[in-house]
Formats: C-alpha cells, structure tokens, sequence
C-alpha cells in the first residue's frame, strides 16, 4: 500500500511511556481471542492517540475485492455467505489490499447504525436481500473502537460484546435474516470519573488497562515536543521513526506466525488457575486469557516456551477488573493481583516487582 493513500497518524512506536496500555494492544492483535481491551484513565493520557496508531501499525491485509465485509479470499471463517458461495461454486474471485480497519463507534449510533439494517419493502417486492451494512460489517478483520464506552447505552454494549465473542452479526427483521462475520479486536476507553461499567460488562474484555498522567516534567516536555513535531510536519516526523515502526511491525507479524508454536508448562497453568482462585475471581475466562496473554508474549519475544516472567506480566491486565469490589477495600485491585501471584510463585514483593514494570515493548 502507497505511503500517499495511509492515513497520516502519529506513529505507533513514537507514543512515550503507557508501556502496559501498548503492550496490552499489541497482545490482542497478535491473539484476538484474547478478548479486547479496556482502557480506563485520566484525560488526556494519549488513550485515543495510541488506540488509532494500532491499525496504522499493522500491514495491509488480502480482502475480496468490492466485499463490503473484508472478506477473506481464503479463511471460510472470514467470508461473507456471497463470497463463500462463489467460491464453493468454483468461481474465482478477485483480490485487493486494504488497509487494517479501525471503526470508530459514536456514542450517539444506533443499533441499525451498529449491526446493518434490511430493507424490507425491496426484499418483498424484488425478492433480494437488500441488506445495508453496518459498523460491525466494515470492523471485521480490524479494530472497533469505542471512546466513553461506559457512557454507551447497555443494550449496544450486549450486541458489541456478543459479536466479538462469537465473531458474527445476524441481522433478522420481519423473517428476513442476514449473518455476517464480524471479527475484531474490540477496544475501548473512558475517564473512571464518568461512571463504572457493569461488572458483568466488564469481565466480558480479555484485558484491562489503568492509565496515568505522567507526572516527571522531563517526560512531559518530551512528549510534548514530539506532539509539536508531528503537527508542524507529519510527513517528517513519521520518516524519522520510521525504521522502528518497521522493526515492531515484523516483530508483530513474527509473533503472530510463532504463536501456535508457543507451549505453556502444566505447573504455570496451575499457578495461573490458582491465582485466580485466590482471588475468587468468578467464572474461567480469567484463566483462559491469562494463559493466551502470556502465550502471546513469549510470541512476541521471540520465544516458544512461556516462562514465569511473563504470567506476571500479563497477570495484572488479565485480572484486575475481575475482582470483585469491597467498598470498604483500600487496597488497589491491581495490587490485589500482585499480592496473590507473590503468595502462588513464592516470591516476594521487591523480588517480582521488577516482573511486573518489565512492561516495555521495546
């Protein structure tokens, strides 16, 4: 894909400090099952910043050409029912390279807006299914991007975790029913201050993210010089850090390849399920994630073999917005996670704490 027709975002390897926030992003693309992430923090924090930055970061990908739904020319599991069709029918289909979709969700959609509308009244008079695709239908293969998503009504919610759990959209309306693949790392963010998503909402995204303002004045003025840079010449700023944005891309598209290769030790997985059970933590999906969160990592450092720094790398994301809420607790739910992994591995406080700021992606 030409230079010219990429979008002119601020680069993804540029983004100054959030080391947990961006390690938790590329994670889920390089293992989507991991479920999405949910960042919450102050604002201004560069949440959406490094949230667009991800797509750009990605290499384009092979879609059917004209398919409203990215359809893949050779996944059956990404493929709209037309493509899929022609294809078993012998028919050849043509390609073309996209870039990784990254669909914004406004807080004010629709659930038409959301899922795709059929046009009833074409369907009964010229017998077609005259389906109008949705947000749903153009994020499949890419990223879903939901900004004050605890501000979003509840019901859209239900129908967007629903569909990146089970990575389809069915559309029904009067008998006429129309499904559709909808595949996509669902990401989302909000401010604390502006309200909580329900528990059993949130226990439904893969990882969570706490961001901070960065606080060091040196960090702060760098950060803003590099905003400055990029806005008075974009073009120059992104041929400036464009080897390393090249170099964490190949890293990416390693990991991705490697990670069906990578194992994990029965006694991590027991550690891990322990943990979780310390913790009281409701349900299995804390388990799965952690164990594919840290599978993804090893991926991502070259390695085949998950090993004990890595669960405690992932650990924290995994699981603490799992936990359940005491009113009267002080204790940060993160630091709860950290506690109950110190107690599982038997290791202790100032020994792991380097573990858990080993968060860089570099």
């Amino acid at each position: 894909m030409s230079s010219s027709s990429k979008r002119r975002v601020f680069p993804f390897a540029a983004v100054i400090g959030q080391e947990e926030m961006k390690l938790a992003l590329l994670l889920n693309i390089i293992d989507p099952r991991i479920g999405g992430v949910m960042i919450m923090g102050d604002r201004g924090t560069g949440k959406s910043t490094t949230i667009r930055a991800l797509a750009d970061l990605l290499p384009g990908i092979d879609v059917v050409q004209g398919d409203p739904y990215n359809s893949s020319p050779n996944d059956p599991d990404l493929q709209s029912t037309e493509v899929r069709q022609l294809i078993e029918q012998g028919n050849e289909v043509s390609t073309e390279e996209r870039q990784v979709p990254m669909i914004d969700l406004p807080l004010g959609a629709t659930e038409d807006r959301l899922c795709g509308t059929i046009d009833i009244e074409k369907a009964l008079s010229e017998g077609v299914r005259a389906f109008e695709p949705g947000l749903l239908a153009k994020a499949n293969r890419g990223l879903l991007y939901v900004d004050e998503v605890n501000l979003l009504d509840d019901h859209l919610v239900d129908v967007l975790l629903d569909s990146a759990a089970s990575g389809w959209n069915t559309v029904e309306r009067e008998g006429v029913s129309v499904r559709h693949p909808a595949r996509f790392v669902l990401i989302g963010s909000g401010n604390p201050e502006e309200g909580e998503l329900r528990p059993q909402l949130l226990d439904r995204f893969g990882m969570s993210v706490e961001v901070r303002t960065v606080r060091e004045a040196e960090l702060r003025v760098q950060v803003v010089d590099q905003r400055t840079a990029f806005d008075d010449d974009p073009d120059s700023f992104i041929s400036s850090v464009q080897a390393k944005q090249d170099s964490l891309q190949k890293k990416v598209v390693s990991a991705q390849d490697r990670l069906q290769n990578v194992v994990i030790d029965e006694d991590l997985r027991l550690k891990i399920s322990a943990i979780c059970g310390e913790l009281d933590v409701d349900g299995l999906r804390g388990d799965i994630v952690s164990n594919r969160a840290a599978r993804a990592l090893a991926a991502f450092e070259g390695r085949n073999e998950v090993s004990e720094e890595d669960v405690a790398r992932v650990i924290t994301c995994s699981l603490r917005h799992r936990l359940r809420k005491d009113p009267l607790e002080q204790i940060d739910s993160g630091d709860r996670v950290i506690k109950a992994f110190c107690n599982i591995f038997e290791r202790s406080d100032e020994d792991v704490a380097n573990s858990f700021e080993l968060a860089s992606i570099d």
